[in-house]
């Protein structure tokens, strides 16, 4: 179940980007192998209001396009996909009968930037952005080089998968 908070007045949001989100975060969840009930929340922010999330959480005082606050800790190196198997969520991860994958702050203030800095869609902007955040919710990083090639390649494939292009 995805839950959005439109918390912004910048940019209009209509249904369309309600269903692109909510969309995008079901097919990346089932492309990665999700099959239990999930929960994600995502705020529509502006860019002073993820600055300021941004400085909090990371210590970085500058706007950013997306920040993700996964629940689930991770052994290094592995993602939702590698333990789910074999591993048992602690009740305090679940809401009803939803595991808590966690919480996007999304600026649709830079990803508006930033569809035209890189010359496509909106659309497409919001989707990649989207699919960033819930890869990190599954536990997928890009700090070490072979980490963002993997991560990387998983967006390409999830944006591919939606029919999502340049």
């Amino acid at each position: 179940m995805t839950f959005i908070d439109n918390r912004q007045d910048i940019i209009d949001v209509n249904e369309q980007i309600y269903d692109l989100v909510t969309n995008t975060i079901d097919y990346a969840l089932k492309y990665e192998g999700v099959t239990i009930e999930t929960e994600v929340s995502v705020a529509f922010l502006t860019n002073y209001q993820i600055r300021k999330l941004n400085k909090e959480y990371r210590n970085i005082d500058k706007a950013t396009d997306v920040l993700s606050f996964p629940m689930l800790d991770y052994p290094n190196g592995k993602t939702f996909k590698d333990i789910y198997i074999n591993y048992s969520f602690d009740v305090s991860y679940f809401d009803d009968d939803r595991l808590v994958l966690g919480d996007i702050g999304l600026s649709l203030e830079r990803a508006k930037e930033q569809s035209v800095e890189y010359n496509h869609s909106f659309i497409r902007e919001i989707s990649y952005l989207t699919i960033h955040s819930v890869l990190h919710l599954l536990g997928y990083d890009h700090i070490a080089e072979n980490d963002k090639l993997v991560m990387r390649a998983e967006e390409e494939k999830i944006l591919n998968g939606l029919n999502i292009t340049r």
